[in-house]
């Protein structure tokens, strides 16, 4: 972990007076935007992206794009009578594909979707791409792309790291065909390689070899957003072969999407509700979606809550109580830093398991809850997959994020609760959910 110089001024967390009772638009997720970049910029046709996420990952991934020769026009969308605001709402990006070339070079920051999604569309430019980004990005892992990629016939110079800085030489195809990777660091690999596997002259057979695959939700959402766009996938969930995925060359279609709220990002608001035994409301929640974050409504209804889901959206309430819980949150890992913080303010131990990758995330966050949470005066033991919470009374104190988002929400879910944290580079949540101080004291009333 390395804690962040820059951004150094503390954000002193709110302290809830009583009880929450608020309605909050949450923008929308960063997840199927990015997603829905990519299969838009290897479409034969243009396409509309409709209230998009607005934040430092996704126009990280939308001005890679444009390096590469997409073109992204943002606009107003006609379609909505809401004025486009800084998260997106309201606004309509028009995505025109059009021939990917070099050489660029590309600035991944801090962004998993950017440092993984956009090397396989890089072997399809002509010329070379290079990537780089925020030190942290050369931490992460890399190696399941790389490799699979050079299975599939692209030339890539990392020096032999396996982690960035990189420079992928696009020869403006792939061959592409079987390959073996182990993901169990990350289901990102699974996911870059089929985004993009319709553009290969041989599709791709993707085969993961290694242990537990974590995060099937999100490769699920992959699946399903290249079948909306006409691309044709076989994958274990309908009846294929486990760990095994097969995309088929074909043509993409440009299509007009509008995206869904991101349900991770509506955890810290939901957690004000259990927090405070409150009631919070996120319009537009949908009846069906892969995003992770829908397996909230059964996790903090386990831990005291109820939720009601209906067209409008879903109201969540707090029952004034707050119980531990034991939990595999191996397909939602990005969830763990706002259940434990909800954890350290339970009435009962929890043991959260099944996220050993979270290691290898933004930052190690498995040792930076333990750290954080202790340092209030909690105690959190890490195992050897995942964190071990005996509530105890917490005190403030500063609350650091090692320019994670997700940590940062974190701490401000236990400053509801408890007086004096600050929280420290609060503007890392700008990775994906713009203007989150002021959607938090909004959602307080202040």
């Amino acid at each position: 972990m390395t804690e962040s110089s820059a951004h150094p001024a503390l954000w002193p967390a709110p302290h809830a007076s009583g009880a929450v009772d608020a309605t909050v638009t949450v923008p929308g997720s960063k997840s199927v935007t990015n997603r829905a970049l990519v299969l838009a910029a290897l479409s034969c046709e243009p396409g509309w992206l409709r209230r998009p996420l607005r934040s430092r990952d996704t126009l990280l991934m939308a001005d890679a794009l444009r390096a590469m020769g997409v073109g992204i026009e943002e606009r107003v969308s006609s379609s909505s009578s809401v004025t486009g605001g800084p998260d997106g709402s309201g606004e309509a990006w028009r995505v025109i594909p059009a021939g990917l070339h070099g050489p660029v070079t590309v600035d991944v920051g801090n962004a998993g979707t950017v440092m993984r999604f956009l090397p396989p569309v890089a072997a399809l430019a002509d010329g070379s791409v290079r990537f780089d980004g925020d030190p942290r990005s050369y931490e992460r892992p890399l190696t399941g792309v790389i490799d699979a990629l050079r299975v599939l016939g692209a030339r890539i110079d990392d020096d032999g790291r396996g982690s960035l800085p990189m420079t992928v030489h696009g020869g403006g195809a792939l061959d592409g065909g079987p390959v073996e990777i182990d993901a169990s660091s990350s289901s990102q690999f699974v996911s870059a390689l089929l985004l993009s596997a319709p553009r290969f002259n041989q599709g791709v057979e993707v085969r993961h070899t290694g242990a537990r695959l974590p995060s099937m939700p999100h490769i699920r959402m992959t699946v399903d957003m290249l079948r909306a766009v006409g691309a044709q996938v076989d994958e274990p969930e309908t009846g294929g072969e486990p760990n095994v995925w097969r995309v088929s060359p074909s043509a993409l279609l440009g299509r007009d999407l509008t995206i869904e709220p991101d349900l991770s990002n509506a955890q810290p608001f939901l957690a004000a509700a259990l927090v405070t035994g409150g009631r919070v409301t996120v319009p537009d929640w949908p009846q069906r979606t892969t995003q992770p974050g829908d397996a909230l409504r059964e996790i903090f209804t386990a831990m005291g809550g109820s939720c009601e889901l209906t067209e409008q959206g879903l109201t969540f309430t707090g029952s004034g109580r707050i119980h531990g819980i034991d939990v595999d949150l191996g397909e939602v890992g990005e969830l763990t830093p706002g259940i434990a913080a909800v954890a350290a303010l339970a009435d009962s131990p929890s043991t959260l398991s099944g996220v050993a990758h979270l290691r290898l995330h933004e930052t190690d966050r498995l040792a930076a809850l333990t750290k954080e949470i202790n340092e209030l005066g909690g105690e959190v033991t890490e195992t050897a997959d995942g964190l071990h919470i005996r509530p105890r009374p917490l005190h403030g104190g500063t609350f650091h994020t090692y320019d994670d988002h997700r940590m940062a929400t974190a701490g401000a879910v236990i400053g509801l609760a408890v007086p004096g944290v600050e929280i420290e580079n609060v503007a890392t949540t700008a990775k994906t959910l713009p203007d989150f101080p002021q959607m938090w004291t909004g959602m307080l009333g202040a």
